[in-house]
Order: structure tokens, then sequence, then C-alpha cells
């Protein structure tokens, strides 16, 4: 069930209403009813994921419910690693299986030496590198005694299945988003204003931009041979900006129908292409996940501590896992250690965020070349193998950027750059604000300000008309 589909605009307003008409005075029924529609939601794509979620709630519940009753640490140990072993040996299992088995057999193969490799056709669940770290993060949190384990099954159930997040994040910290489901939730008007503005406007970053540059994007990478150097760096611009608005859309739109149901969880996105470097681009861009893996694995691995060699070594293992964590594929790997390499010259020149006025002239070249690196990372995140990302760069540093082509005058191209444009100046001017529609307006007389709103709804309805397309971290 998407976010920006006519399944979920039926499905939302349904258990809005019940939500609060039938359970604002009983917490229990209203966690019980967030399971309930939750497990539905989950349960859209295919029955069968319930049977994986279900199971990792139930592992996770236990393991902290031993913990609590637990003082030895050899048991305590123990209990952890169950907890570690279980979830990442059914994450490797599903997502992992069959790009290991292949890479196994390809690395033979290049010895001289062939062998069969057999895959098996295992359906990857919607979510469940999501889900699984937001799950880990309580069993370590419990085990490291900076939470305390729940006893309430039904408020856990519903952590781990909260369905505004359960998909594509935010990955959501157990210390934060867990205890709100003890506390008891009433419906706020203004809040539910606030939510419905933050919705629309990740609305709009999925369908009219996202949706748009995905047309032009597949259309260059599918035949990025026939095309001018000028097209493919125009195929990965707008495959930048796909990336972005759709990630960062949906993590509004999470934020918007949480907010619905009384909850608060995280920004995801902080205007991740206005960076001066990649130690900032990554700090502001997927935040649940950057702060997860430098809280349970790069300072577990010493972070920046020690000699250069191993901070070098932190970094890259924590770059790499962060692209294996994307997919199962060499591109994502080479796309982790691309930002690993980005980030060292920082790292080892000691250098700290600037803190300059954003409108100089240095500035503005550091927020230029940071995106340009990004951008260019992005060409192996989206190409389907090593070798096409490289042939793709290789052809942009080669084709003369003079020759531009009808392709590029189209009527629909110069439609983009100009939302483009557009969007770049809202982002722009809107950075103070978690978001666009904030406080846009807010000054504005009642009529001017619903108009707005109306007019970018009538955009999102007709843009909806061309493509929808699934959203891009649905397959992580």
């Amino acid at each position: 069930m998407l976010f920006n589909s006519i399944d979920f605009a039926v499905f939302l307003p349904i258990v809005f209403l019940f939500y609060w008409l039938a359970f604002q005075k009983h917490l229990r029924l209203q966690n019980l009813f967030i399971v309930l529609v939750s497990y539905i939601f989950y349960g859209w794509w295919d029955w069968r994921f319930l049977l994986l979620i279900f199971f990792s709630t139930l592992v996770d519940y236990w393991v902290g419910r031993g913990l609590m009753y637990s003082d030895g640490s050899l048991r305590r140990r123990v209990l952890l690693w169950v907890s570690l072993s279980i979830n990442l040996g059914i994450l490797a299992f599903f997502k992992y299986f069959n790009f290991f088995v292949s890479s196994f057999a390809s690395s033979f193969s290049l010895l001289g030496a062939e062998i069969q490799s057999s895959t098996l056709n295992i359906i990857l669940p919607v979510g469940i590198s999501f889900y699984t770290l937001q799950t880990l993060s309580y069993s370590i949190d419990v085990y490291k005694r900076k939470l305390e384990p729940t006893s309430d099954f039904i408020a856990f159930a519903a952590f781990v299945s909260f369905f505004p997040q359960l998909v594509a994040g935010p990955i959501e910290r157990a210390s934060c988003l867990l205890p709100q489901f003890y506390k008891s939730r009433v419906f706020d008007r203004e809040k539910s204003i606030e939510a419905l503005k933050l919705m629309l406007w990740g609305l709009f970053k999925k369908v009219v931009i996202a949706d748009s540059c995905a047309l032009f994007a597949n259309q260059v990478f599918g035949n990025y041979k026939g095309m001018l150097g000028s097209e493919l760096l125009f195929g990965a611009i707008c495959f930048t900006f796909q990336i972005y608005c759709d990630f960062s859309g949906y993590s509004d739109i999470a934020r918007g129908v949480a907010r619905l149901f009384g909850f608060e969880i995280m920004q995801n996105f902080y205007y991740p292409y206005f960076s001066k470097n990649i130690s900032e681009f990554w700090r502001r861009w997927h935040i649940s996940l950057s702060s997860w893996f430098k809280d349970y694995l790069y300072v577990p691995l010493g972070g920046n501590r020690g000699n250069s060699l191993f901070k070098i070594r932190n970094v890259f293992i924590v770059f790499i896992v962060s692209g294996l964590w994307h997919g199962a594929n060499w591109t994502f790997i080479v796309w982790g250690m691309l930002h690993a390499v980005f980030y060292l010259p920082l790292l080892l020149g000691g250098k700290r965020l600037s803190k300059g006025e954003e409108s100089n002239i240095k500035n503005v070249f550091q927020i230029v070349f940071t995106f340009t690196l990004t951008m260019l990372s992005w060409v192996f995140f989206r190409s389907e193998s090593v070798s096409m990302a490289f042939d793709y760069l290789n052809r942009i540093r080669l084709a003369p950027f003079i020759e531009l082509s009808s392709f590029l005058f189209s009527v629909r191209v110069i439609g983009v750059v100009l939302i483009l444009i557009s969007f770049v100046v809202i982002e722009w001017i809107s950075q103070e604000h978690q978001f666009a529609f904030e406080k846009i307006g807010v000054r504005w007389k009642r009529p001017w300000r619903w108009l707005m709103y109306y007019s970018v709804m009538i955009i999102i309805v007709w843009c909806s008309g061309n493509s929808s397309q699934e959203f891009v971290y649905f397959q992580f």
C-alpha cells in the first residue's frame, strides 16, 4: 500500500476516524488498534511478510524480558547474540543469500575454476532492513542498560510495526518511540493541521518532483550508450533530485501520518544538498540511518580514537556496511567506498564544519563541490553494474558538452528544469524550518493561504496521472 495510492487515500481516513472516535480514552485499545492496522498495511504487499515481522517481534521481546531478569554478564551476552544472530541472519538470508552465492562463484571463476552456483527465488520482504535495525536498537539499548525492557507486548508490537514508518523509515530508536506508546494520546487540532501540511509537502516532493525526474533518469540510464554527454549529465542530475525528493518525501509523509495519531518521529532529512562537505552531508542525509551506524557500529569499533590506520579502517567499515545495507549489489558497496574516500580528507585533516554565513562565495563553492561529488556517486547507486557506472561517467568525461540535442530543449525537459530551480529556491529560503510549508503562508490571509494549498493539491493530482512510481527505498 503506497502513500501515493488510492488504497492509502481510503485507508488513512477510515483508520484516523476509528482511532480518535472509538479509542481516544483507551490507551491499550489504541495500541492494539495500531498493531492491527499496521499489520493490515504491511500485509497488503504479501501476507507472508507478517509471519516474519511477528517472529522478529517475539524474539526481541523475549530477549528484552530475559535481560530484565538476568544479572550475569555471560547470560546477558548470550541473549544479545541471540537477538543479533536471528535478526541479522534473517536479513542476510532474504537480502544477501543470492548475492553472496553468485559473488563466491565469480571469485573462483577469476582463478580459472568454474563453480556451478544455484540461487533461490527469494522474495525480499518490504522494509526488512528498516525494522530489523529498529528492533536491534531495542535489544542493544536494553543490554547496555540505557533502556528499561518493556513488559507490554502490545506496546512493543506497535513500536515494531508502526505503519507510518514501517517500510522506509525513519529508523526510530526504541528509547524515543517506544515510550510514546505508554502515554495517553488526545486529539490535537493544531498538530493535525501541521501534519497535513507536512504530508502535502511530502506528496509534492514525491509526485511532482521525484516522479517527474524519474521519467528522464530512467530514459537516460536505460539508453546511456546512445546519449550525448550533456544528456548523461542531465540524467545524473535528475536521479540526484529523484532519490532525494522520493525518500525525503516519504519521510515527510511518514512524520505527518504519525503526527495525525499523536506521535512524533524524527526528521530524517535536513536540506542535505546544501551541505558544505561530505561529513555535513551525512549529518543531514538519512539521519536515522547514519546516526544508527555511528552509535551502534562506528563508536563500538573505536570511532575516531587511535591512530590514523584505525580511523581509516573504521570509516571504511561503516560506509561499506552502509552501502551493503542499501542493496545486494557491488554498485552499492562501491558507492559506500566512494563516500569513505570523500570523507577521509576531513578525518585525517581534522577539518571542522564551516560555520560561516551560507551566502558567501566560499560556502557556495563548497556546496556546489559537495553536491557534484554526491551526484557522481549516485551514478553508481543507480547503475545496474559497476562497469556500467564507470562507462557512464567516462562518456560524460569524454563527450563535448557543447553538443546540445533537441531532447534537452523539449518542453517537458524545460518544465522539469524550471520545477527543480523553483524547488531549490524554496528549500534555500526554508532552511531554518523543518519543511517548506511549516511557515510559508502563515502571515498570508486565509483566502491566499488556502489558494496556495489547493493549487499544490491540484498539481499533485495532475502529475499523479502521468506515471506513478514506487518509492525508491522500498527495495531496501
